[in-house]
């Protein structure tokens, strides 16, 4: 209990040092006419602060074999807290290119953001190891012992092999369907109080991975992944690019091009609303 205790206090300490961080940059580099250099930073430190607190309860799951309730309620708590504290930070490329795509962000502004995240998820496993070496608790050191081994999540089981052949195939109709839900929960909450926002996603995070949790460990973000699950054995690289950046990336793709159409028609007669509401 005293590792879980630890773990918990190390996700407390990074969100905050983290927080602090997002501040200092801010206002040290926004003053100076340096604002996109701000946004970029503050892109980099959340994405940083998610794969950290994702490998810390990965760690917590997987070696510390805690409940899945648990599990699933610190999931929740930890989407509550990035949403509250991200300030305006995507930290998924699928997010990126949406954004990209309907002219909320210029191209150059896209890819510096996704070369910040997958920066930043290449950098969080390595802090997290040099962390875990030091041995602070039982489970960093049991980690610490195993190599910091992790085993790839991707199987099947008789349900899903009856519906789809193999467990690759399974794996990315999950991350797919998981970055399809994800995309149009942002589409359609996006007028929502943040305030009750952030509570409506983190729910919907947390039932994903609930769902598909046991056969991809439900990531849906192709940064997240770099950090969390392609370190891992018992896959390739390319059956990893397939499963976490390929299918949520068409997964997302689906999301966005279904609904803009579905909505293209329904456009016009809201306009003159919207704009006597500007007015």
């Amino acid at each position: 209990m005293s590792g879980v205790v630890l773990s918990l206090c190390v996700l407390v300490v990074f969100v905050l040092l983290c927080e602090l961080s997002r501040r200092i940059l801010t206002k040290l580099l926004a003053p100076r006419g340096l604002c996109l250099s701000a946004v970029y930073a503050v892109e980099l430190v959340s994405t940083l602060q998610l794969c950290i607190c994702n490998l810390e309860l990965r760690l917590l799951g997987e070696v510390g074999r805690l409940q899945p309730q648990f599990c699933l309620s610190l999931t929740y708590l930890a989407s509550v807290v990035h949403g509250l504290t991200f300030h305006g930070a995507l930290g998924n490329p699928c997010s990126t290119l949406e954004h990209t795509y309907r002219g909320r962000l210029t191209a150059r502004s896209g890819v510096l953001r996704m070369v910040c995240q997958f920066m930043a998820a290449s950098v969080a496993r390595t802090m997290l190891q040099g962390l875990w070496a030091l041995g602070l608790s039982d489970l960093h050191l049991r980690h610490t012992l195993q190599g910091f081994q992790c085993i790839s999540p991707i199987h099947t089981d008789t349900h899903t092999s009856l519906v789809l052949p193999g467990p690759l195939v399974t794996a990315a109709a999950v991350e797919l369907a998981g970055a399809f839900s994800m995309q149009t929960a942002f589409t359609h909450t996006h007028t929502m109080d943040q305030r009750y926002r952030v509570h409506a996603i983190a729910a919907l995070t947390a039932t994903l991975t609930y769902a598909g949790g046991k056969m991809t460990g439900a990531v849906f973000n192709p940064a997240l992944a770099l950090s969390t699950q392609f370190p891992c054995s018992g896959h390739s690289f390319l059956d990893y690019c397939l499963v976490y950046w390929l299918a949520p990336l068409l997964g997302m793709m689906c999301s966005v091009l279904l609904f803009d159409q579905m909505l293209s028609g329904r456009a016009s007669p809201y306009r003159p609303l919207l704009a006597n509401k500007r007015k």
